[in-house]
């Protein structure tokens, strides 16, 4: 297993997450945009929260990597199969828990079930399953972080 790999498996496999859930927003099949979500929790700015969002999007993907690493040397296992086993498991935690449930919680213009009438929202919030964002989301969200999985353990098993 190598770091060198970890890295450059986090590099293309948040590119590709990123880019699929883009296309799958662009093509109609979800209406979220995960970067968009995340930016708008520190600006009000719609085209700067964009830009935001990827950054952070992009943080988290290296971030994530990392813990995909660090487990994969504890088990003393890697591989395409391992990693897209992870990121089912990733992509299930952020459907379900992460972003469904945590988000709204703490995003300071995401409505929520505690949302009253005098305080206005500016962003749905995702629902369950993110189901409010369309029926497509979480296969695609799933679907997405499998890819991003496979490729972050099969890259963290080159050099090896």
């Amino acid at each position: 297993m190598s770091a060198w790999g970890a890295a450059a498996g986090a590099f293309v496999g948040t590119l590709v997450l990123t880019t699929t859930l883009r296309a799958a927003s662009e093509l109609s099949l979800t209406r979220m945009d995960l970067p968009f979500l995340l930016g708008t929790a520190v600006t009000v700015n719609r085209t700067r929260a964009k830009a935001v969002g990827y950054l952070m999007h992009f943080l988290n993907g290296q971030i994530f990597a990392f813990m995909y690493y660090a487990v994969f040397l504890a088990i003393d296992r890697a591989g395409w199969w391992l990693g897209a086993l992870f990121g089912l498991a990733h992509g299930f935690f952020v459907g379900t828990a992460l972003v469904n449930i945590l988000l709204p919680l703490v995003h300071p213009r995401m409505g929520s079930p505690l949302t009253s009438a005098p305080n206005v929202a500016l962003l749905e919030p995702p629902g369950f399953l993110m189901l409010n964002y369309g029926p497509s989301t979480p296969l695609v969200t799933v679907l997405a972080h499998i890819g991003y999985g496979a490729i972050v353990g099969g890259f963290t098993m080159l050099g090896t």
